[in-house]
């Protein structure tokens, strides 16, 4: 049996966003990207970088962070999970690991990203069981007036009322293909929104906006405005980061499997 040089693996990860300052590596700070690298590191002898499907900011969780890293031949997928949840950091766990083709790249050839955001209405989203993964506002909402706002979502949108300055030269253009609100264990609501990609925080800014419109704080007509960029309207502020959850990265079947046409962040140092 020939065992290649190298393999390109392809990670699903879990990580309780609590004690990380985002996903992507700083200086300094403790990030989920930084933790992983480290684990590789030691696992590989040897500088191992790992490319993500996209950040996520400080306090964000996720169930479903898609990532690849290139390890040396002699590590399968199943064996190098097992060594990687062993090191790992007990917020932090790989769910599944699998190899995955030679030019697989998890953020250019993602082709859907989907996030949850949890609002607790109940009393019980206080609990220390509940309210460190979700929003616990614990005041009645209006759903169906979220509901008519939320509608308006759907589609190609101009997102940048709703994503943090600073984000113009990534174009501000989105594709939202599911955007619902859902029960959520007889304590609140999921908001449950999928898309081509997302601007920095637009989850969280769509979120606050949609909740103050179902405290009645804004009609469901401000949504039209907001996505038009109409002069002089901001989004309300946005949802906290404790109920967002990065739930899924979508590939095409033959991610990978060709040379890419663009350049991105090499896997290999």
């Amino acid at each position: 049996m020939n065992i290649p040089e190298r393999r390109r693996i392809r990670l699903t990860i879990h990580y309780d966003g609590r004690a990380f300052h985002g996903w992507q590596v700083q200086p300094d700070q403790r990030t989920v990207q930084g933790e992983l690298e480290v684990v590789l590191a030691k696992l590989t002898n040897g500088p191992c970088p790992v490319i993500g499907s996209g950040r996520t900011d400080r306090g964000v969780h996720a169930t479903g962070q898609v990532a690849a890293t290139d390890v040396p031949g002699r590590w399968t997928a199943p064996a190098l999970r097992r060594a990687m949840n062993a090191l790992v950091p007990d917020d932090v766990w790989i769910a599944d690991a699998a190899e995955a083709p030679p030019y697989f790249h998890p953020r250019y050839d993602a082709t859907t990203r989907s996030y949850v955001y949890r609002v607790g209405l109940a009393a019980e989203a206080d609990s220390p069981f509940r309210s460190p993964w979700c929003w616990p506002l614990v005041r009645p909402v209006d759903l169906l007036a979220m509901e008519r706002a939320t509608e308006r979502i759907l589609g190609e949108h101009s997102f940048k009322a709703f994503a943090k300055a600073g984000q113009e030269e990534r174009g501000d253009r989105c594709t939202v293909t599911e955007a619902r609100w859902a029960p959520w264990e007889g304590i609140g609501l999921e908001f449950h929104i999928s898309a081509n990609r997302f601007l920095h925080h637009m989850v969280r800014y769509l979120t606050g906006t949609l909740v103050d419109i179902g405290l009645g704080q804004r009609p469901p007509e401000v949504m039209d405005a907001l996505l038009a960029n109409e002069p002089g309207l901001e989004t309300s502020s946005p949802a906290p980061p404790e109920g967002l959850f990065l739930t899924g990265v979508a590939y095409p079947p033959d991610a990978g499997t060709k040379p890419p046409r663009r350049r991105g962040p090499q896997l290999v140092p």
